[in-house]
């Protein structure tokens, strides 16, 4: 198994094409993933390969391509359905969140799995406004039985997506729309990413910086840019954000003593409050400093480049952050 440098997309499009290869259950479906490739171009060529019978466009109805991949679950499939937009889950709120993730639940023992595997976008920097920019992965991870996958590296996107196709349960798989076209090193061959565990991306004492999808890049740039100021930051990549892995977050956060946690969702009521209840919960007694929080202001997404970039996240925002941090903590 050798590395070659590839894209985000490219790394999805291989996991797609090397499950739908080793198991013919494995079924992609939603608006526009036939012959013209999807609205990003990740299953370009896999209509050419597979053919209408496992790469079948939809009609625009959100709740029938989700009716669809929890019916093909039920009956042995390995249906892996596209939503074209991250923020039209809510279209079909009622299937992803208490159907799919409950039918094992309660049938009765009849239901014994249900491998449904969700993609979709997620995020701003498009300039695609307020119905099509959001981040929403905090809503989901309030759903038990549902898991929800962001990957931010290309290698990750393969490993967590084989992941993701081979698991029993429904997986929310999250893919920014800045990332597709990001490369970086990718295992040939199989490869395999678990669900629920985290990354350290970069290694560091002074302080924690916890992100995930984009913002492991603006933590990554932060990082660069506090080093040189003497400041020596872990990036965590969260990868799952439900599960999440609590092993890996304690333990960066009793080696800095020092958290940042960075989302580009709003900060109300977002995975970045998850995270600092679970340090609190268990790595309390190891702060030196107050945890500080890095996330979209509570407003809706503009069109407008300089309003959306406003809004956004960014590495000056996380600096600032650290900085305050450090300040207040005696350096």
């Amino acid at each position: 198994m050798s590395d070659r440098v590839i894209t985000y997309s490219e790394a999805i499009r291989e996991a797609l094409r090397d499950e739908m290869r080793l198991d013919p259950k494995v079924f992609i479906f939603g608006e526009d993933v036939g012959a013209f490739g999807g609205c990003f171009g990740v299953t370009k060529g896999l209509w050419d390969e597979f053919g209408d019978e496992r790469v079948k466009d939809t009609p625009i109805s959100e709740s029938a391509i989700m009716g669809l991949g929890i019916g093909a679950a039920l009956m042995g499939l390995r249906p892996v359905p596209e939503i074209m937009f991250g923020d039209f889950l809510t279209v079909c709120f009622d299937y992803l969140c208490n159907q799919a993730p409950k039918v094992r639940f309660m049938s009765g023992g009849q239901a014994k799995k249900l491998p449904l595997v969700i993609r979709t976008s997620t995020g701003g920097g498009l300039r695609a406004a307020g119905q099509h920019s959001q981040s929403l992965e905090g809503f989901f991870t309030q759903i038990p039985g549902l898991k929800v996958v962001l990957p931010a590296t290309p290698a990750d996107a393969k490993g967590l997506l084989t992941a993701s196709l081979r698991d029993n349960n429904p997986v929310l798989f999250m893919e920014h729309k800045m990332l597709y076209g990001v490369e970086g090193p990718v295992p040939e061959g199989e490869y395999i990413v678990p669900l629920g565990k985290a990354d350290v991306k970069r290694s560091g004492q002074d302080v924690t910086i916890i992100a995930s999808s984009l913002m492991v890049y603006k933590a990554l740039k932060a990082a660069e840019t506090l080093a040189a100021e003497g400041v020596q930051a872990e990036v965590v990549d969260l990868r799952t954000v439900s599960p999440l892995d609590k092993e890996t977050i304690v333990a960066s956060v009793r080696k800095t003593h020092r958290v940042v946690v960075v989302q580009e969702a709003m900060k109300m009521a977002g995975t970045n409050a998850q995270v600092i209840a679970l340090i609190v919960e268990h790595a309390f007694d190891q702060l030196d400093a107050p945890i500080k929080q890095v996330a979209a202001l509570d407003t809706v997404l503009s069109f407008s480049p300089s309003l959306e970039d406003y809004v956004l996240p960014d590495e000056n925002r996380i600096i600032a952050a650290v900085r305050e941090i450090i300040a207040g903590s005696g350096g």
